[in-house]
């Protein structure tokens, strides 16, 4: 199997996870079944890809300034918008999708941490003479 579709798969159970636990903590955001969470992990992840991108350029100052909290605005903004756009699943206001990006956000940050591979010791220096290239 290809490495890249097994990361990306683990990357969507993650935000699968998240969604689901926001669902379950945050008053004010439902979500009907489990296709819609599919659907709603699938536009988040195109959101992700695609807006947040240009999103983050166009607010780049403002994210600055506030130190970074305006990268929580943005998630926020595309939960949002996902609740606007998938019928069943439902958020009920932009504080909602305030707190809903947060547990998301924790929840990849924590998953992200638990599955990557912890690092490797280092290794005993290496024996014999560096023999630097320079390609011209």
């Amino acid at each position: 199997m290809n490495n890249a579709f097994v990361n990306l798969l683990v990357r969507w159970l993650v935000l699968a996870l998240g969604v689901m636990l926001s669902t379950k903590i945050v008053r004010g955001i439902s979500c009907d079944n489990g296709t819609t969470l599919a659907v709603v992990v699938l536009l988040l992840s195109f959101f992700n890809a695609v807006l947040k991108p240009l999103l983050m350029l166009f607010t780049l100052p403002f994210i600055v300034l506030t130190l970074g909290v305006g990268v929580w605005l943005i998630n926020a903004l595309l939960f949002y918008f996902a609740g606007r756009l998938v019928d069943g699943f439902h958020v009920a206001g932009f504080g909602s999708a305030l707190f809903g990006a947060l547990i998301v956000s924790v929840t990849n940050l924590v998953m992200s941490r638990l599955l990557s591979p912890p690092p490797r010791p280092p290794g005993p220096p290496r024996s014999g003479p560096r023999r630097d290239v320079i390609d011209i």
